[in-house]
């Protein structure tokens, strides 16, 4: 074909950058289910701890949590956090809770990372040139 030809290629569908609908639907659901998970898992450490013989939880921790006066004053802060009011060992589930919530976040980010590492793409396309192979040594002065 000459280079001023009325003849075009064919364009090929571009790729899109952003990733697939089912990844977002995940995302979500993660999202939901690992403080759901976490708390639940909190709440029976918690009591399997109190009811067995390795009670080293701190005293502080324990009983029922009061609000700071301010709270009171307030009908509105009041109605909030009042249901806090009600879980005895609110302040040792809550540790145990965002204990297991980071943990189960490092795991999963730990899974992904290398799954990602075996299953992306390669990084440099078939137009790419090759890198630059540079040797640095050290001179000294």
């Amino acid at each position: 074909m000459g280079k001023y030809s009325t003849h075009t290629q064919r364009d090929l569908p571009k790729k899109s950058r952003e990733p697939h609908e089912i990844w977002r639907g995940f995302g979500c659901l993660i999202m939901i289910l690992i403080p759901i998970i976490s708390i639940a898992a909190g709440s029976e450490t918690i009591s399997w701890l109190k009811d067995s013989d390795m009670n080293f939880i701190p005293r502080q921790m324990m009983g029922m949590p009061r609000l700071p006066d301010f709270m009171y004053k307030s009908s509105g802060l009041l109605t909030i956090f009042s249901p806090i009011t009600k879980v005895e060992n609110f302040y040792a589930i809550a540790t145990a809770s965002i204990l297991y919530m980071v943990t189960l976040s490092g795991i999963i980010s730990v899974v992904y990372a290398a799954v990602y590492s075996m299953v992306a793409p390669s990084r440099y396309g078939p137009t790419d040139a090759p890198p630059p192979k540079i040797r640095i040594t050290k001179k000294s002065r």
